[in-house]
């Protein structure tokens, strides 16, 4: 089991510590819900560094990009970065990643810390065209500065005009007194921030400033257990959850990062499913009773016939109901639908709605 450049400041704010995807990880601090709450309502820091980081350069490095990414990153300029995935020959999807184009003919690529391995595998295997990879996951850090105080409580540390980078866009600059940081407004809790991309050896340093300056803010260091609430109640995909292998971008709800304006693995496929239609969605759903719905729960119908599957659930900090993600037949996927979730043998009745859950 890997540990980050973090680990043993976590442990010594006595995090509870677990597996994940390969890492030791803080999963806990204080509490899902009062961390939760400090990201919703002020500042909070994630350490996901486990995350991967692939650079590739040269005159072919778009050319590779385009042809295994769903999405269009001709459309890149610099400073701006895009969500993709990578499809799979079969349908399915080998991973979801975040492309940042960095420089003309550069580009990082920010992949799952559970598929660093096998999307480096995936796509050396298709580069045929001389584009230079180089795999940073090992050597680099990422601290995801995220809450509605994080753009004031930071803005101390660098002369980026935070406020002024917009949704998805990045700048390189100084931050906490490091040059070359990478300041990014990707994040994935839907309460703004930003997350800062450095090296290993700098990521302590920038930790203790960034927690100097948000003092007077009431910042908290925040677990995966937390990020995971965020993302869910934002209606945001996690890979191995709701995205995997087997499921194809389109019955995701992915058909807005799927641009059939360019060949890409699979394309042809994909398009005829998209002409056809697919048979089952993901949907967001809310419980109607007060349940939890979990991962792998059936989804059933008034007549109790099996119409899908929960792929992410969890009670709503912000909203206190139970809330989820799931596969369900085309018919039963409209807005306002009435479904079930089957419980311990008891069918829980949950309402298909409209993402995301959690509205500002």
């Amino acid at each position: 089991m890997k540990n980050t450049a973090l680990t043993h400041i976590h442990e010594g704010l006595g995090a509870k510590m677990l597996p994940f995807a390969g890492y030791n990880m803080p999963i806990l601090y204080e509490g899902v819900n009062a961390e939760h709450e400090i990201v919703r309502t002020g500042v909070g820091v994630f350490d996901v560094s486990h995350m991967g980081e692939f650079l590739l350069t040269g005159p072919n490095a778009l050319t590779l990009i385009q042809k295994v990414t769903s999405n269009d990153a001709s459309t890149l300029t610099i400073g701006r970065a895009q969500y993709s995935c990578l499809p799979n020959n079969d349908g399915g999807i080998v991973d979801d990643l975040i492309i940042y184009k960095m420089k003309e003919e550069e580009y990082l690529l920010v992949v799952n810390a559970s598929n660093i391995d096998k999307d480096w595998n995936w796509i050396s295997s298709h580069n045929d065209v001389g584009a230079e990879m180089k795999n940073l996951s090992d050597d680099y850090s990422l601290l995801a500065i995220q809450g509605p105080k994080a753009v004031e409580a930071m803005q101390s540390l660098t002369s980026v005009a935070l406020s002024a980078i917009p949704y998805y866009h990045f700048e390189v600059g100084s931050f906490a007194g490091v040059e070359n940081v990478i300041i990014s407004a990707t994040g994935y809790t839907g309460s703004g921030g930003f997350e800062v991309y450095c090296k290993n050896d700098e990521v302590e340093h920038i930790w203790n400033k960034v927690f100097e300056a948000g003092a007077s803010f009431g910042i908290k260091p925040i677990g995966l257990a937390a990020r995971d609430t965020l993302r869910l109640e934002m209606g945001f995909c996690l890979y191995g959850n709701d995205i995997d292998d087997t499921i194809s971008p389109l019955e995701a709800g992915l058909g807005w990062i799927t641009k059939f304006t360019k060949d890409f693995t699979n394309s042809e496929n994909l398009k005829k499913q998209k002409e056809a239609g697919v048979t089952k969605k993901l949907v967001g759903f809310e419980m109607q009773e007060r349940a939890v719905p979990r991962q792998g729960y059936e989804i059933v119908d008034a007549s109790g016939n099996v119409i899908g599957i929960v792929t992410s659930g969890t009670m709503s900090p912000s909203m206190s109901i139970g809330i989820g993600l799931g596969y369900v037949t085309i018919a039963n996927s409209t807005v306002d639908s009435n479904i079930f979730i089957r419980i311990r043998k008891n069918d829980v009745p949950a309402k298909v709605v409209k993402l995301p859950f959690y509205k500002k």
